[in-house]
């Protein structure tokens, strides 16, 4: 799959597109994946259709094109929103909080065990990126990608050009269809056990809920980092937009560090103490919660907003940038 060619197919050649999921060739060098956040060149005459607003006058979102009744492109909303790139949908309807731990700590295990793990052979890289259905890694090796798409493991590379697509039953399992022997790298203490035998346990609405989660959090997250105020002079720029395997959560960090402003702006699916996803801002300078803060700061690490919030929310994706936007702004003063 290369999801750059496609959506260029898709709305043809007086575009130029940018998409918010891994496209090959493989990267060879830091930081060893593609940046979707990287505006790049337009060619003459062709217009950029971006997954977020650019600031650049004449650009256009997905969003705005998926939405443009003049196209007469009905099927552009349905196309744009599996992706993640515009028309969002709304959250999904949880399952009950067992099933959705539990797909989660199985989802999480081949996160640590197997996919991380066949990026780090290659690179000695372990972060991951939403993928169409799921999650999985940029491109690297031969053009290589392992993803994880609802209840499948797809294993794609195009030096030659190959895809095989296993079901997800048993981490050993898995590993073996990527070709190589499970187990977390060593970079991290993995938080769920190597149990090469032990079968996954999906739920088909918990799985819904956690692809939807990785794509809506990427487009909020590639809206906030290019955000004017969230690029301050002098300021070190956002970080990658990256899923971390031995958290599992999906985040980046912005904000000034020098003057102790800089934050994760991040989207977990769910922890010990936080059975249902949320939304979170982690200051890194934390001395100031030990004094009665803002309200805003309703957790010990700095604040957070609930996925209960967000499925009751008119626009979600509105929800979640407002959030954001008000940590970048009362830590920035």
């Amino acid at each position: 799959m290369n999801p750059l060619e496609e959506a260029q197919a898709r709305i043809g050649s007086e575009y130029d597109v940018r998409v918010l999921e891994p496209s090959p060739p493989a990267v060879a060098r830091e930081p060893f994946t593609d940046d979707p956040l990287a505006r790049g060149g337009v060619a003459d005459g062709r217009t950029l259709v971006a997954p977020f607003e650019t600031g650049v006058a004449g650009d256009l979102t997905w969003d705005a094109l998926a939405r443009d009744p003049s196209l007469g492109d009905a099927d552009l909303v349905q196309w744009c929103a599996a992706r993640a790139l515009g028309a969002w949908p709304p959250a999904p309807q949880p399952p009950a909080t067992a099933a959705l731990v539990a797909t989660r700590l199985s989802l999480h295990a081949l996160a640590e065990h197997v996919l991380c793990a066949a990026r780090h052979r290659a690179n000695g890289k372990i972060g991951l990126r939403f993928t169409r259905g799921g999650f999985g890694t940029p491109f690297f090796g031969a053009d290589e990608q392992v993803r994880v798409e609802g209840t499948t493991l797809v294993y794609t590379a195009f030096t030659p050009a190959r895809e095989t697509r296993t079901d997800l039953t048993t981490l050993g399992d898995a590993a073996s269809a990527v070709g190589i022997a499970p187990g977390a790298p060593d970079l991290f203490t993995p938080t769920t056990p190597l149990d090469v035998d032990r079968p996954f346990d999906l739920d088909a609405a918990a799985l819904d809920v956690f692809a939807w989660w990785y794509g809506f959090a990427t487009a909020v997250f590639a809206q906030l980092c290019v955000d004017a105020d969230s690029n301050p002079p002098d300021a070190p720029p956002p970080s990658l937009v990256q899923i971390w395997p031995e958290h599992f959560d999906i985040a980046c960090d912005l904000g000034d560090t020098a003057a102790g402003h800089r934050a994760n702006f991040g989207a977990s699916p769910g922890d010990a103490t936080h059975p249902e996803p949320y939304l979170y801002v982690g200051p890194w300078d934390t001395t100031f919660l030990a004094e009665p803060p803002d309200p805003y700061w309703n957790e010990s690490f700095g604040a957070s907003l609930a996925y209960s919030a967000l499925l009751g929310a008119t626009d979600a994706r509105e929800a979640a940038l407002a959030f954001f936007r008000a940590g970048r702004d009362l830590l920035a003063g």
